[in-house]
């Protein structure tokens, strides 16, 4: 069985051509007690699909109709079990979704053309099924929740992998980092202040429009190509508390003063509101830092670099008290890959990090170094080399927590697949006679009849 219960996470699909395209009438393909599975929703995951570059599978209608079926079977049984996935749960997943597809496409009036219906309408389209992956999410993992693996098991599972299908693993690096963000001095702090008032008196004249401005001159990588377009809910928590104060403050067409971020300088102004919503446009000036500036960020991880190597401060504690990178201050210092994993490869690096990793040994800790962050911001940062592995083929010494997380994962399937086959025979489940063609799927009926 090909992964069978593996939850298909796009559980809504936005494909602006699939709506506006649509040209024959939509189907009722299958049945899950009452609910029910529509052509369109196959014909826009696969095209959702091929937008991003994703690789599909040779029988990709097949294999999603039967996620679609064990989706749908998992959240009737969550239902039954009253598994809490609250209103107020679901509703937060819908207001990201309108957020970030007027973001993406620029207005609600936008979406409204393409999909031929009111913002109001595409909220309730999305309501159910954004509540049905939620509870076929809550019901797996209950259903998985008490899987552990032992390490009588990880090797047992390693062992039946064939020696010429072992995983080749290039060099990896276990890495922590302290980062301090210079400050600039006042001259250039004023100077980004004079910078945005001027676009604002722009803006106010009529010479220039603010969307215009923020594409040229905003240094927010963000969102500078859509205008510097933001949509703010009011029960939003991850906005900076003086960017969203502010715009939360404005009214329609008002443009705010100049205010002050963790980010920078801004103005904002704020295009429309509706209910808790606002959508807003921005700019943000970084004032520019000097070498002088750097030169006092480099002398104070110096400090700290002395400490770490006499051993008066642990690496952990360092982070916490000096670090300003947010993102691995609460993580230790940790340098993540996009996965989560703790071991990054040398292309998951930023280039200009490599030639110090070369020169480390680990538990090394490099010399402070000026770097610019993915938003353009200058900083200086120190890197502390916890592991380097040689590349390899997959072993148990070297690779024992990816081998294990493999191993669980496989024992999931087989728990799930158990719960399937002891519950399939509970749910009323009709489909089309075009997809009882599908291998897969005559296989989920065929154990569903067994019982």
């Amino acid at each position: 069985m090909k992964k069978l219960f593996t939850i298909v996470l796009t559980v809504l699909v936005f494909t602006a051509q699939a709506q506006v395209k649509k040209i024959t009438a939509d189907k009722i393909i299958g049945v899950v007690g009452d609910r029910i599975v529509l052509k369109s929703d196959i014909d826009n995951q696969i095209n959702d699909a091929k937008g991003k570059d994703y690789e599909l599978p040779p029988d990709a209608h097949c294999y999603i109709m039967q996620q679609l079926i064990i989706n749908k079977m998992l959240a009737i049984q969550a239902e039954k079990d009253s598994l809490p996935v609250s209103d107020e749960e679901v509703e937060a997943d819908v207001d990201n979704r309108i957020r970030y597809f007027i973001q993406q496409y620029g207005s609600r009036e936008v979406i409204e053309q393409i999909t031929g219906k009111t913002i109001y309408q595409f909220r309730e389209e999305m309501r159910d099924p954004i509540k049905e992956g939620k509870l076929a999410s809550a019901m797996r993992n209950k259903i998985v929740e008490n899987v552990k693996i032992t390490p009588t098991e990880v090797r047992s599972y390693f062992e039946k992998i064939p020696k010429d299908s072992l995983r080749f693993y290039e060099m990896e690096f276990e890495l922590g980092e302290i980062v301090v963000y210079p400050k600039a001095g006042r001259e250039m702090e004023e100077f980004a202040q004079d910078e945005l008032n001027e676009y604002k008196k722009m803006v106010e004249s009529g010479s220039k429009k603010f969307e215009f401005l923020a594409t040229q001159y905003s240094e927010d990588p963000g969102v500078k190509e859509n205008g510097g377009l933001y949509v703010l809910n009011r029960n939003d928590k991850q906005w900076d508390p003086t960017f969203f104060n502010t715009a939360m403050s404005l009214k329609e067409g008002q443009i705010s003063r100049v205010i002050k971020s963790k980010f920078g300088y801004h103005i904002i102004q704020c295009l429309s509101r509706n209910g808790e919503e606002v959508t807003v446009r921005h700019i943000l000036k970084i004032p520019r830092i000097n070498q002088e500036d750097i030169s006092v960020a480099i002398s104070k991880l110096d400090t700290v670099r002395s400490k770490l190597i006499a051993g008066t401060i642990k690496f952990g504690e360092a982070v916490s008290k000096y670090s300003d990178d947010e993102t691995s201050k609460y993580s230790g210092g940790r340098i993540s890959a996009q996965d989560g994993s703790p071991q990054v490869t040398i292309d998951q690096l930023d280039k200009d990090m490599i030639p110090y990793l070369d020169k480390l040994k680990p538990g090394e800790y490099s010399q402070p170094v000026a770097f610019t962050d993915v938003n353009g911001k200058k900083g200086v940062r120190m890197i502390y080399l916890i592991s380097r592995t040689a590349p390899h083929r997959e072993n148990l010494k070297d690779d024992y927590s990816k081998i294990a997380n493999r191993a669980l994962d496989e024992k999931k399937e087989k728990e799930l697949e158990k719960w399937f086959v002891k519950n399939s025979s509970t749910f009323y489940v009709q489909i089309d006679e075009e997809y009882m063609q599908c291998p897969s799927i005559k296989n989920l009926i065929t154990q569903a009849e067994k019982r």
